[in-house]
């Protein structure tokens, strides 16, 4: 993404537009896989990690951002592809997560099945973690 269309989304969001989080949104931007604080913060280089938290968690909230639990349980974060303002997330999609090489893939067109809770139950948000091993290490092993 260019820093006009980085703009724009942050404006869809109701995000100001900082030069921090512009630089965060362009790097999750060109992410191909979902991204921990850690390497966030390795990519950029020139914005501490609390900075870098503090944009992640406005854009949790503007729900610009996805989360997801990683190895070890730690977060990682992607870009949310979904209406800004929309009530229901239209992206929730499934991910892979390597035993081997230990990376999370987004597995964008296969989507998170509906699920039928019983009553009194209510869904703020829903991930689906499939695990094993990934195309790249399967030949590597074979």
């Amino acid at each position: 993404m260019d820093n006009s269309e980085i703009l724009h989304l942050l404006e869809e969001h109701d995000i100001k537009p900082t030069a921090n989080r512009m630089t965060v949104a362009r790097e999750l931007s060109r992410a191909s896989s979902p991204v921990s604080l850690s390497e966030l913060e390795a990519i950029i280089g020139t914005i501490d990690k609390s900075n870098i938290l503090r944009a992640l968690i406005l854009f949790k909230d503007n729900h610009l951002v996805h989360t997801i639990e990683g190895a070890g349980g730690c977060t990682l974060y992607e870009l949310c592809q979904s209406h800004p303002h929309s009530e229901f997330d239209e992206d929730t999609h499934m991910h892979f997560f390597c035993e081997s090489c230990h990376q999370t893939f987004c597995l964008s067109e296969q989507h998170i099945p509906q699920i039928e809770l019983p009553e009194g139950y209510i869904v703020s948000t829903a991930t689906f973690m499939v695990k094993g091993i990934c195309p790249k290490c399967n030949r590597t092993m074979t």
